[in-house]
C-alpha cells in the first residue's frame, strides 16, 4: 500500500467506526440476552396461572356448611361468657343456671339481664329457645 496520507485517515475513520459498531453491538447483545431472560421468567410465570386456572377450575364447588352464617354477636363482654357457658354445660339452659354459672348473684335483676341477653342471641339467631326460658346453642 501507499503512504497516501488521505488514505490513512479514512482507514482510521473506518477502524474507529468499526469499533464503535462493535461496542453498541455488544451492547445489544448483553440488552437482548437481559430481554430474553425477562421474557422467559414472563413466560413461565404466564404458564403457571394458566395452569393454576386450569386447576381452580376442575374442582368441584365446596358444598355449604353445615353451619349456616351467624350474625355477630352484640359487643359486651357478657355475650361471649353467655355463649362460652353454654357451650361447656352442653345443654340447654335457664337465665337462673346461667347466672350460677357466671358466678352472678341469683337476683332478679342479674336474672332478667340474662334473660334479656338471652333473646336478644335468640333474636338473632345465635341460639335457640327450646322451650320458654330454655336457652340453647342450635344443634345442640
Amino acid at each position: 500500500m501507499s503512504e497516501n496520507p488521505q488514505l490513512k485517515v479514512i482507514l482510521e475513520r473506518i477502524e474507529t467506526r468499526e469499533r464503535e459498531l462493535a461496542s453498541q453491538a455488544e451492547q445489544l447483545r448483553a440488552r437482548i440476552e437481559e430481554l430474553t431472560r425477562q421474557l422467559g421468567e414472563f413466560d413461565a410465570e404466564s404458564e403457571n396461572l394458566r395452569i393454576t386456572r386450569k386447576t381452580l377450575l376442575t374442582l368441584p364447588a365446596p358444598s355449604p356448611t353445615s353451619e349456616p352464617e351467624r350474625p355477630d354477636i352484640p359487643d359486651h363482654p357478657a355475650y361471649p361468657q353467655i355463649l362460652t357457658a353454654l357451650a361447656d354445660a352442653g345443654r340447654p339452659m335457664r337465665a337462673r343456671d346461667l347466672c350460677q354459672a357466671l358466678d352472678l348473684p341469683i337476683l332478679p335483676k342479674n336474672t332478667e339481664g340474662i334473660r334479656s341477653k338471652l333473646k336478644r342471641l335468640v333474636s338473632r339467631g345465635i341460639l335457640t329457645e327450646a322451650e320458654p326460658g330454655l336457652f340453647t346453642r342450635p344443634g345442640a
